[in-house]
């Protein structure tokens, strides 16, 4: 199947892997069977390879909704996303809908086209919830904030279309146990936290901490066995060079796209484990 290249991300997603791709692009394989991607976020990676057959999950149920919505309905989201305006007033008034009962009666459609708005009209494009599970991302005051990028989201619902794909809601270790011998599964956890104010699990109300991070090692243990192939990304601390440090891992560098203060985007140090060689693969 010939690659699409209007496809990519249709949201900006806190980790999101587009800086790497290039990088990403040098240890996939050549032969999937299955692609499982149990950790979806924006995609980056999943749209970049765009597979004939593909798993894809994540355990945030707003964002699963929205690649639901955009396989099925994917004209009523377009018409839905066209009643938005990019005003401060407006956009507080649709941020606050999950703390009413109305936001119940919303419906698949309607949600998916609230995150997609919030997420292109909120400060730096973030998702991040508080404790209570709310969306609590201020207005970012954008002068032409792209929330109807109509053909993008059409080629994203063809592509949906087209191949064999299971778009699920669960634990990641749940999904991976569908996972066989000659499958790719790309990991892309949360990142375990370079500094105690680093990390992502503000962006979802389940977090996910150090007794996860070696849950999911593993099941790339277990997957591992199987004879899957498994290429994993995450921050390059000491806790997951040694959680890792039986199989393959490449240091690359990466920016930090989306931190509400300016002065601590820069570049970290990241780290791609994997369980094959690249050049046999």
């Amino acid at each position: 199947m010939k690659k699409n290249q209007l496809i990519r991300p249709f949201l900006k997603w806190a980790g999101g892997k587009r800086q790497l791709l290039s990088e990403i692009r040098k240890y996939i394989p050549k032969k999937i069977k299955i692609y499982f991607e149990p950790f979806l976020g924006g995609g980056a990676v999943f749209f970049d390879i765009q597979p004939r057959k593909a798993i894809i999950n994540d355990i945030n149920q707003e964002l699963i909704n929205v690649y639901k919505v955009i396989k099925l309905n994917v004209d009523d989201l377009i018409i839905d996303l066209s009643k938005h305006i990019n005003e401060k007033e407006y956009y507080y008034k649709i941020r606050d809908l999950d703390r009413t009962e109305e936001y119940d009666n919303l419906s698949p459609v309607e949600k998916a086209s609230r995150i997609i708005f919030l997420n292109k009209t909120c400060y730096n494009g973030l998702f991040r919830v508080n404790s209570q599970g709310y969306f609590n991302v201020p207005f970012g005051n954008y002068k032409k904030p792209n929330f109807e990028d109509n053909i993008l989201l059409k080629a994203v619902s063809d592509f949906l279309n087209r191949i064999d794909i299971s778009i699920l809601n669960d634990d990641f270790e749940t999904v991976l146990e569908q996972a066989k011998k000659g499958d790719f599964v790309y990991l892309d956890p949360p990142y375990d936290p370079i500094s105690d104010t680093s990390s992502f699990t503000g962006y979802d109300l389940n977090g996910f901490d150090a007794e996860d991070q070696v849950r999911l090692k593993k099941v790339f243990d277990k997957l591992n066995t199987k004879g899957c192939k498994v290429l994993l990304s995450n921050s390059g601390t000491d806790f997951i060079k040694d959680l890792y440090k039986d199989y393959k891992n490449v240091i690359v560098t990466a920016s930090r796209a989306i931190n509400s203060d300016a002065t601590k985007r820069g570049y970290i140090e990241e780290i791609l484990v994997m369980n094959y060689d690249a050049k046999d693969s």
